[in-house]
Parts: structure tokens; C-alpha cells; sequence
């Protein structure tokens, strides 16, 4: 017998509007309540002279019952003949809507309340916004408290053309709109005789109607790599490739690509602790794989199918942002972006709306985002990202941003953006119309120093040997009267691991001061050499884009981090000493004498 599915709802309305009331009244009328539990709450209400309410069902914290709102977002379950429903009671004031989003955000569909009394309010108008900045299309609109206007039709109908009007505005399309009055249960599970005049669905109904996404399991392949293993005991040379598996599933001979690296390679193995031999893993497993050709990635790239579409690589994404940090999001500082197992640093780029959710005005020219406002705008990061809209897969679709070791903010992608324009390009504009120029030429430079200048950048793991190489080519060169200095970064400064404070984001600044160095000492006619330990291709292309014009030379040591194409050099064994450096000492030779008769 297969199990039913499930699916998570999200109820929001204005305070007091009726949600907790009608969630009460699904688990009382479906029969979804422990034995006993009704008449254990209407005991209680009877002792204490309190008329009973259906919202006590939910409102188990004494805090919440003795203020008379929700505070937490609960979590309560039902069962149709259809499906089970995890429902999520969100709050409504303002000073929890960070609960509320937080709660909307696990939701695949919502129900929105509105009290037929009092009207559509500023939450009904603000939740309405979240609910299509969260990217839930499946909406349906309850108007409650129907018996309190004698359940007018009229009434009814005057909210249902206002407040389609506004959804419109906001895209946002809901499936049904329904009178019901949760108190009394009219047209919570079956259709009520005092509103003869609509014939649409039942509240029940409506929740079966909400279209189900395909399960996780049918989606293609999303496993982000949160670490690597290795194995040298015993002649064990595993590099295992751990993670958990968001989506999809893998299984041994299957060609997988790592995003945003690009790297391919087929699975050899499935790996797991102390488990007997798999040859598939699934959506939700924490598994790891090994692969039949060695590549180098690093923690954060995202597995996916060679033959299944892959995730979006950009470095700049358009995105619906909640902002709820201390202190504005702005244009120009650095924050940190967290999707999935990447942590990558992110500014903001552009700000095309914002609806402030306090006070519910929309602004198109605002220069920040401030807390409790709803952007839409555009994210740079200064690294490319893997990533997919969040209609396609939810788990790669959404991030939260990082502002000095707190979350500051969460968001959902809507598309990438391509485009030539980028932050390290205006940088680089700014720097050259800033800077003004030595009026002596790089040739003239070369021709009274015997050598071109060129930034030597020397890369490999940390204990490849790049740095004793490093310094011994100085030595060498220097004692053959060349304009040399090397300068390396430290490995504690350059260690990647996934995770540890601020490393992140200091070592992009590093990246970038070293890139700076080198284009003023290759303009200078220098040559520089550095080390710089795991380098990755886009941290080479951002050192290569701020020293151009000027010559850029990669020297990878030991392992192979990149393919040919990117290498200009590639030292195999650098603890050969000598013959290593005669090795480089050769080609920086032919790469940079400025004319036959030169030689180092």
C-alpha cells in the first residue's frame, strides 16, 4: 500500500482575522485531534469561565493564550482522503514577521484569511506580498467571519474584486476564493446551506485542489559538496566526495558535472559509514562518491548529471530579498551569500523595488534596504555561483545573506543575469581613469632592464613545495641581475575550509590586494613572483583581469588544479630541487626576453 503525500501549508492573515480559529476547526472536523483532546480544551474553558474557541486547539503556550495572539509559527497536521497536510499557523503582527517568513518560506501552498467584519487590512496586503516574493503560487483566499455579516454576498464579492485587483498587481493569482465562517464551520468541510449563493469549493476541497510539486526524488540531480576525504592508510587512495543529497539521485557510471567548476568525471562508488556495498544514493541521503578519474574541486561545487540540465552558473542573480539585519543592506560593502554548501562573497548591485513591510509603500528608487523591507534586486557575487531559479528546485533556489557572522537576510533566486558589466570591471575602469600614468613604456622598460616584467603565479596545495621553489627562483634570478621579488600568501590565510568565521571574504580581499600589487609591479617592469595555495580559475581570472594588461604566467605545482588550457607551466615533482628551477628559469626565459639576443 503506497503512502499518502504530504504537503506543507502555510495559513497567514491580519492579526486576529481568524487563522488559528480555522486551522482548529480542520483538525476538529477531519477528525485529526488525539482522543479526548475537544473535549479536554472545552473542559478547561468551562472551568475557567472562558467561552470555548477552536484556536485553543493550537495556542498551547500560555503566554500566547494569556496575550490572545500567536507568537511561533505552529505546526499542526490533518488528513484528507487525498493527502497529509503539515499546516504552518504563521503570525500576524509585525513584530514577528520574521517567524512569519521563516514559517512561509517551508510552505508548497497557503491559505490567506480575511475577516469578512473588518475588510482587507495591512497584513492582508503585506502577507499577500510575501507570499509572491517566496515564489508560492498556490494561493487561495478564505473570507472569514462570514456569520458576523450575515453572510452578505455582497460583502463577500466587494472583497474578492479589491483584493484580486491587488494580488494582480503583485502577480500573483489565487485558485479559489471562498466565504466560510471557521467558528461555525460553514463551508470547512462540506458546503454550507446559509450560503446558498456560492457554489464553489469547500475548504477541504481547496486544500486537495493545491497542485503538487513532482517529489524531490524525480528532480534532476542536486548534491552540494560540503567536504573531501582523504585515505592513505593501507594503500587506501579514496578521495571521497561527501554531502547530502537535496535532489534527484546518483548512482555508479553516472557522468557527473561539478558547478561551478565545470569538472566532469564518472562515479566509481557509492560510500557510506559502516554501510555494505550501494550503487545508487537518493534525495536525502548524506552519502559520498567517488570518482573513476581524479579531479580537483573544492568544497561548495555542486554535483549534477552530465545528460540532466544543469544548475545556472552566474555571478550576478536578480532575487526576491527579505532584509531583516541591524543595519541597512547596502551598495558597495561586502556581505557573504550561503546556498547550499557555498559561501561566497556578495554585494549588492542593484535595487529595482522595495516594499517596506512595515508601513507597506513600495519605492522604486530607494537607495538601501532597511529592515523588514522586501527587495527585489540584483546580487553580484565575486565568485560565479551554481544555482537554479526557485521554481525549479526550491533547495538551490533560496540563500541567506551574511552580515558580520549573523544571518542578515534570506532570499529566493527568480533568473540569472548575464551581462558584461561587473563589479571588478568598474573597479579596474576606475583604477586606470584614476591613476595617472608613467610616461615611460613598458618596452623601454624591457629594453633597459634585459627582461619583460610578468606576474609569476605559482599554485598547488599547501604542502606541494611551491613556496621553497618560489624562493630559490628568486634567488636565481636575482643573481642573474633580473628585477624579481616573490611574495607569497600565508597557508593559514589561504586555507578554504568550509565554515571558519570571516576566511571567506578575506581571502577574496587578498585575492584582490595581490592582484593589485602585481599590476603596479609589472607596470613598474618587475617580475613578481607569488604563491598562492588551492588556487581556483576564477580567483586565476580575477588575479589575471586586474594585472592586464600586463603578462600573467600560471605555474601549477604537483597536482593539477586546472586544466592545460589554463596552465602556462606545470612542475610535477618540485622537490626535485635544481631541475625544477632550470625548468622555469628556462621558460620565463623564452617567455620574456625582449629580444633574441637576451638570456637570463
Amino acid at each position: 500500500m503506497n503512502e499518502k503525500e504530504q504537503m506543507n501549508v502555510v495559513i497567514v492573515g491580519h492579526v486576529d482575522h481568524g487563522k488559528s480559529t480555522l486551522i482548529g476547526r480542520l483538525l476538529a472536523d477531519t477528525g485529526s485531534l488525539p482522543e479526548g483532546k475537544l473535549d479536554q480544551v472545552k473542559d478547561m474553558c468551562k472551568r475557567n469561565a472562558k467561552p470555548f474557541e477552536y484556536a485553543f486547539l493550537l495556542d498551547a503556550l500560555k503566554d500566547e493564550q494569556a496575550q490572545g495572539i500567536t507568537i511561533d509559527t505552529a505546526r499542526s497536521f490533518f488528513k484528507s482522503e487525498k493527502r497529509d497536510y503539515i499546516i504552518i499557523d504563521a503570525p500576524g503582527h509585525i513584530e514577528f514577521l520574521k517567524n512569519m517568513v521563516t514559517g512561509a518560506a517551508r510552505a508548497e501552498a497557503a491559505m490567506l484569511v480575511i475577516d469578512a467584519n473588518e475588510g482587507i487590512q495591512e497584513n492582508s496586503k503585506r502577507h499577500g506580498y510575501i507570499m509572491s516574493f517566496l515564489g508560492i503560487k498556490n494561493v487561495t483566499v478564505c473570507v472569514n467571519k462570514m456569520d458576523l455579516v450575515d453572510y452578505d454576498e455582497k460583502t463577500f464579492n466587494d472583497i474578492h474584486l479589491e483584493y484580486t485587483k491587488f494580488l494582480k498587481e503583485i502577480n500573483l493569482v489565487p485558485q479559489h476564493f471562498i466565504p466560510i465562517s471557521a467558528r461555525e464551520g460553514d463551508n470547512i468541510v462540506h458546503l454550507s446551506e446559509k450560503m446558498p449563493w456560492y457554489k464553489g469549493l469547500s475548504i477541504l476541497e481547496a486544500f486537495d485542489d493545491f497542485k503538487k510539486k513532482a517529489p524531490k526524488s524525480e528532480l534532476d540531480l542536486r548534491f552540494p559538496i560540503q567536504d573531501i576525504y582523504k585515505f592513505t592508510e593501507q594503500g587506501d587512495d579514496r578521495r571521497i566526495f561527501a554531502g547530502r543529497i537535496e535532489s534527484g539521485s546518483v548512482k555508479v557510471g553516472d557522468e557527473v558535472v561539478f558547478l561551478p567548476s565545470n569538472k566532469r568525471s564518472r562515479v566509481k562508488s557509492i560510500e557510506g559509514f559502516n554501510l555494505p556495498e550501494q550503487t545508487e544514493a537518493f534525495v536525502g541521503q548524506s552519502t559520498g562518491i567517488t570518482l573513476e578519474t581524479q579531479i580537483y574541486v573544492k568544497p561548495g561545487d555542486i554535483v549534477s548529471i552530465a545528460s540532466q540540465r544543469q544548475p545556472h552558473v552566474s555571478s550576478k542573480l536578480k532575487v526576491n530579498l527579505f532584509w531583516m539585519g541591524k543595519q541597512p543592506f547596502i551598495k558597495g560593502r561586502n556581505y557573504k551569500i550561503k546556498l547550499a554548501s557555498q559561501k561566497v562573497p556578495v554585494v549588492l548591485s542593484q535595487i529595482n523595488s522595495v516594499l517596506d513591510a512595515s508601513e507597506l509603500s513600495s519605492m522604486s528608487n530607494k537607495p538601501q534596504v532597511d529592515r523588514h523591507d522586501v527587495a527585489e534586486c540584483v546580487l553580484e557575487t565575486l565568485k560565479p555561483l551554481a544555482f537554479d531559479e526557485i521554481s525549479a528546485i526550491s533547495e538551490t533556489g533560496r540563500f541567506v545573506i551574511v552580515d558580520n557572522y549573523e544571518i542578515a537576510g534570506g532570499g529566493i533566486i527568480l533568473a540569472p543575469v548575464f551581462e558584461e558589466a561587473s563589479a571588478l570591471k568598474e573597479h579596474i575602469h576606475a583604477r586606470e581613469h584614476n591613476w595617472l600614468r608613467s610616461e615611460i613604456s613598458s618596452s623601454q622598460r624591457a629594453e633597459k632592464q634585459g627582461h619583460k616584467s610578468a606576474f609569476v603565479v605559482l599554485t598547488g596545495s599547501v604542502d606541494s613545495g611551491k613556496i621553497d621553489l618560489a624562493r630559490a627562483l628568486e634567488s636565481q634570478l636575482f643573481s642573474s641581475g633580473q628585477q624579481v621579488y616573490y611574495m607569497g600568501l600565508s597557508s593559514d590565510l589561504m586555507a578554504t575550509q568550509i565554515g571558519t568565521g570571516d576566511r571567506t571574504l578575506n581571502r577574496v580581499r587578498h585575492i584582490y590586494q595581490l592582484g593589485e600589487m602585481a599590476h603596479m609591479m609589472t607596470n613598474s617592469g618587475m617580475i613578481l613572483l607569488a604563491t598562492v595555495s588551492d588556487l581556483d580559475a576564477y580567483e586565476l581570472d580575477i588575479l589575471k583581469q586586474l594585472n592586464r594588461p600586463n603578462m600573467t604566467i600560471v605555474v601549477n605545482v604537483g597536482e593539477k588544479m586546472f586544466s592545460d588550457e589554463r596552465i602556462d607551466l606545470q612542475v610535477q615533482d618540485p622537490k626535485s630541487g635544481p631541475e625544477s628551477v632550470q625548468e622555469i628559469v628556462k621558460y620565463l626565459t623564452d617567455s620574456l626576453t625582449p629580444d633574441p639576443e637576451f638570456s637570463i
